[in-house]
């Protein structure tokens, strides 16, 4: 039987804040953060003339790009427009390729041009200043904020905070296998990494720290591929952390190669973007993923009313629906896992748990040395130059002084395998 989808964010409340948010498009894009400073005006758009382009890298066989269009297909019917008021360019290279495909997007009369993968983001930008009359938003990428193009927009969301959460339940879950507290061999987890960019870092470390809570003697092993989709890459990763030695694994990647490989050996699997419930049931646990949906219903709402100052910027979050958690795959997860998750969630919501705690002993270590601060890469430039100070009161603050992750520190407990991407 199917099991009742956990999704992260607070029902009632939360829904009716989205909507105020969404209907207000207020100016600092949903993070408190850079307010447009070199805005020209923008008229409001009849809802019937809106065209949304989105531009993904690969096709719906990539869990990651499918999140994003199934995401886009829901924001248009929330929205009340047609089908046809969404087009979609998938298999678009971080090249030229990007800058074209927003080109013919604009020909085809597209008032917002969405892309969603890292390299699109120069060639974005470049069409942003080319067509200065339409909205062009972008996922993950790291620039809006010192570029100031005032048509061009990054977004992103504390996913750092859906993955810690999936940790609790992989935590939970090697405890149950090792008949208990597990430590030494029986509390190792492998994670198939694409890049070792601050995104995959960020979301390994909060996967690995939300483990931690429940298993304190839990260590990671991690191991790179060097692309974000690549089915055979992915599956030989996840096998090699098998074989060293690792009782369960997640990923940030994209295709079904690490899951495929959980399921034929039989090991719990932690996904992102997808439940494979269905197709992986004796070995998908959990998994999480950034719901775009509401980040692109705010952006239709703003260029139907017209609003200027979008946010370059914009951070969703537990509170936007923006982070979800996938199903939990009751026959599968430890006992207690929807209880322990939803009392993390209260934790999250209140400010009791922070994910990147750096006061708490025994949780974040580098070379066995607590952090007392730390200068993260957030105004990116060539030779990634540390510029801001991004811990207060003890946590580190991340998302907050830019949508995309900079939480980019090889902490104590987790081995990367190789480092060469």
């Amino acid at each position: 039987m199917k099991k009742k989808i956990l999704a992260i964010f607070l029902v009632v409340a939360m829904v009716a804040a989205l909507a105020v948010g969404l209907t207000a498009c207020k100016k600092d894009g949903g993070n408190g953060g850079n307010a447009d400073t070199k805005v020209t005006s923008f008229e409001p758009i009849a809802k019937e003339n809106i065209k949304f382009g989105l531009i993904t890298l690969h096709g719906e066989e990539s869990t990651y790009d499918k999140n994003f269009i199934d995401a886009a297909r829901k924001a248009i019917k929330n929205a009340g427009l047609r089908d046809d008021q969404l087009i979609i360019k998938s298999g678009v290279p971080e090249g030229d390729e990007c800058y074209e495909a927003a080109a013919e997007l604009v020909g085809k009369g597209c008032n917002i041009i969405f892309a969603d993968s890292f390299g699109h983001e120069q060639y974005i930008l470049k069409a942003a200043k080319e067509f200065p009359n339409v909205r062009f938003c972008h996922a993950t990428g790291t620039t809006a904020h010192t570029e100031l193009q005032p048509n061009f927009y990054n977004a992103f969301a504390s996913i750092y905070e859906g993955r810690f959460l999936a940790g609790i339940a992989a935590g939970m879950k090697l405890n149950e296998m090792a008949g208990g507290v597990a430590t030494g061999a029986n509390a190792v987890m492998g994670y198939v990494g694409a890049f070792t960019y601050a995104e995959v870092i960020s979301g390994y470390t909060s996967f690995y720290l939300g483990a931690k809570t429940v298993c304190p003697d839990v260590t990671m092993k991690v191991k790179f591929t060097g692309s974000w989709y690549d089915q055979k890459m992915e599956g030989d990763a996840a096998q090699a952390l098998i074989d060293a030695g690792c009782k369960l694994i997640s990923q940030h990647a994209d295709s079904m190669g690490a899951p495929t490989a959980c399921k034929e050996a039989n090991v719990p699997n932690v996904t992102y973007n997808i439940s494979t419930e269905e197709t992986c049931e004796n070995s998908y646990l959990i998994g999480s993923k950034i719901n775009w949906a509401p980040y692109y219903e705010y952006v239709i709402a703003c260029t139907i009313n017209g609003v200027t100052a979008l946010g370059f910027d914009w951070t969703g979050s537990l509170a936007t629906g923006s982070v979800e958690l996938l199903d939990i795959n009751e026959a599968v997860a430890a006992a207690g896992t929807k209880e322990a998750i939803a009392a993390a969630i209260e934790g999250l919501k209140n400010g009791t748990i922070n994910v990147f705690d750096l006061a708490k002993d025994n949780y974040i270590t580098v070379k066995g040395q607590k952090l007392a601060n730390y200068k993260a890469d957030v105004d990116t430039d060539d030779n990634f130059t540390p510029d801001t100070f991004v811990a207060v009161n003890g946590v580190f603050n991340e998302s907050t002084y830019r949508s995309a992750p900079y939480f980019d520190i090889q902490i104590d407990g987790i081995e990367l395998l190789n480092t060469a991407f």
